[in-house]
């Protein structure tokens, strides 16, 4: 089945079929019995690598530019249900065979939320993308693009192939578990980069998909490694690849597809199936006949049983087993609790196969309305997709127990190095300023540029948390409502946090984007001035906002700075941060910006407008 054409071994290679190939295998990648490359599996939120074992020499001792190289393969999707996507796969050249980090779901086994798009990586990717990404650019959910050290595209078109008899590109359905065929040529000498598809019986079209002009030398390093990478989300589409071949400096050689592997037929898929059925039957009339000793262990597990309901199927969010956290956490070990929040306590863990570690946020037994939060979690956190939030990898539930999965914030959360004086010099401006910004960012994505409006409503320090390069992202969705563009926001019992709830919410109850504004007004105040909401005075408490307030018409709002800034600053920066935190939690509900016109203030692209004094009556916004 292995057809190693090998002029050089180390500059060029075929595989008709992997039985027998040199390849580095990793994560959930496999070679099947029949020679088949199978880079996903059925298991969910997993990553699989397969790299040819030996790095290549891809650029010219001479000049040092990248030699060029051409590429052919054939793949398929075969979708977990009909038509129902996943997250796809990408043809990679990376430093490394390991890539150390990556992520599954939408980072398709690449990156991750903090290395996404840093030069550093040195990651060339053709991704075969079958998941509608919108936070770094995606087209549609079946679209081939050519990735440089991130996942944004720098060129992307939806599938399909030149068709000569109808002089035009017609469109493919990556996932119709139908083998295609890929071709990736790269010129040194034009400094293009073409990507063409097809059908796995349609010969090379005349056209390519995509056609770039980028020279690759800052790019790609000295030695690289080839190969594939795939990764599940909260479907699991298996990812073959059945056929590859690859060269330096001239045209891969040709696939001989008469030979390649075959891909598992329906009706195998079927069989395979009822024979899961009635082992699993067998299985339940053995248990049925066992003895005492059995019986009682199976109530015991019943008593643990995990519950799925209607609504999970709905959000199709990955689901972990307790199983799985309860390993990953050690036991939910005192060890490794992170901190204690408003519904439970979050907990360090690590995946035992991608070894990426995670936040587990375990809900309290004595949450009154846990399930009622924990589903708005779910339905809100599920599908957001944003640098400046903690991206939700999945959940968990048994009777009684109520898990959410986080991305793990190495640094935890920002106020634990506001009101700690040994962390708090770690907190210059420069990062105080790149975190308000970070946070804007997100919140402008909640509010207007997701589908669906996401009324935060609980924006406070404690839920910002740290990357290890201390960028923001905004966290804990337990208490978010959606509600569809155009509609008023559905009236509910007031929450949030003290200090940060604005006072029509107080009054009304109807959270809105304007309350979370607010609140984010609080948020910038609390940052610049490394102060709490609320700050307990020897009389009676004061409120921050007010503090900062009558700073301000005193005309010295700069004593409000927090005075573990040091002295690296613009102080002309620092007093427009205050002014806008000061618009932003303006008590009359007209006078704030939206976050659209906040992030155009912190940007420098919109004119600071006069800030009215309570009951002027000015209203500074309308448009």
């Amino acid at each position: 089945m292995l057809t190693g054409i090998t002029a050089n071994k180390y500059d060029e290679f075929t595989y008709n079929g992997f039985n027998s190939s040199e390849l580095y295998l990793d994560g959930m990648a496999e070679i099947t019995p029949n020679g088949l490359l199978r880079l996903t599996n059925t298991t969910r939120s997993q990553r699989g690598h397969a790299f040819h074992n030996v790095p290549l020499h891809m650029k010219n001792t001479s000049d040092g530019n990248v030699s060029s190289f051409s590429t052919c393969f054939v793949f398929a999707i075969l979708p977990e249900y009909p038509g129902v996507a996943g997250d796809g796969l990408a043809f990679v050249l990376s430093p490394t065979r390991e890539l150390p980090g990556a992520l599954p779901k939408q980072f398709l086994g690449l990156f991750n939320s903090t290395n996404d798009g840093n030069s550093e990586n040195h990651v060339l990717a053709i991704e075969l993308d079958t998941i509608l990404n919108v936070d770094v650019g995606d087209i549609n959910n079946n679209h081939v693009g050519i990735d440089v050290n991130g996942l944004r595209s720098i060129n992307a078109a939806t599938a399909s192939y030149f068709n000569e008899k109808i002089d035009g590109f017609k469109n493919l359905s990556l996932i119709s578990g139908e083998p295609m065929q890929v071709w990736v040529d790269y010129s040194n000498p034009q400094k293009k980069l073409d990507v063409t598809i097809s059908p796995i019986s349609v010969p090379k079209p005349s056209h390519p998909l995509l056609s770039s002009f980028i020279d690759l030398s800052p790019v790609i390093s000295d030695t690289m490694y080839v190969g594939f990478s795939a990764s599940t989300g909260s479907s699991v589409p298996s990812d073959y690849v059945l056929g590859w071949s690859f060269k330096m400096n001239g045209q891969a050689a040709a696939l001989n597809l008469s030979s390649l592997p075959s891909l598992p037929s329906k009706k195998h898929r079927r069989k395979l199936t009822s024979l899961i059925i009635w082992l699993s039957l067998g299985a339940v009339v053995f248990v049925a006949i066992t003895a005492f000793s059995i019986a009682y262990m199976i109530r015991r597990k019943a008593r643990y049983a995990e519950v799925v309901e209607g609504w999970e199927l709905e959000h199709r969010t990955h689901r972990f087993s307790f199983k799985e956290l309860f390993k990953a956490t050690k036991g939910f070990r005192e060890e490794n609790l992170l901190g204690v929040g408003g519904f439970g306590r979050v907990y360090k863990g690590e995946l035992p196969i991608s070894k990426t570690e995670i936040a587990v946020k375990r809900i309290s037994h004595d949450s009154k309305q846990g399930m009622r939060e924990f589903v708005g979690e779910i339905a809100s956190n599920s599908q957001l997709r944003h640098r400046n939030l903690v991206q939700l990898l999945g959940y968990s539930r048994r009777k009684g127990e109520l898990l959410l999965v986080y991305e793990f914030m190495s640094n935890g959360s920002l106020d634990k190095f506001l009101y700690d004086a040994n962390k708090a010099a770690t907190l210059s401006w420069s990062r105080r300023l790149n975190i308000i910004r970070g946070v804007a960012s997100g919140l402008l994505y909640l509010h207007e540029e997701w589908e669906q409006i996401v009324v935060h409503r609980d924006i406070k320090a404690s839920n910002v948390l740290l990357d290890g390069e201390m960028n923001g992202k905004l966290g804990d969705f337990g208490l978010s409502r959606l509600y569809d563009h155009g509609t008023d926001p559905q009236i509910s019992h007031v929450k949030g946090t003290f200090g940060y709830i604005a006072p029509e919410l107080a009054k009304t109850g109807r959270a809105t984007t304007s309350t979370d504004v607010f609140a984010f007004g609080v948020f910038i105040l609390e940052v610049v001035c490394g102060r709490r909401p609320i700050m307990q005075q020897k009389s009676q408490d004061l409120h921050l906002v007010e503090w900062v307030w009558r700073s301000w018409r005193k005309g010295v709002i700069l004593e409000v700075k927090d005075a573990k800034l040091g002295g690296d600053y613009d102080l002309g920066e620092v007093e427009l941060t205050l002014k806008i935190g000061l618009l932003c939690s303006h008590p009359v509900l007209a006078a704030r910006p939206t976050m659209r016109q906040v992030m155009q203030l912190l940007d420098g692209d919109l004119s600071l407008p006069e800030i009215p004094k309570y009951g002027s009556g000015i209203h500074c916004f309308i448009t």
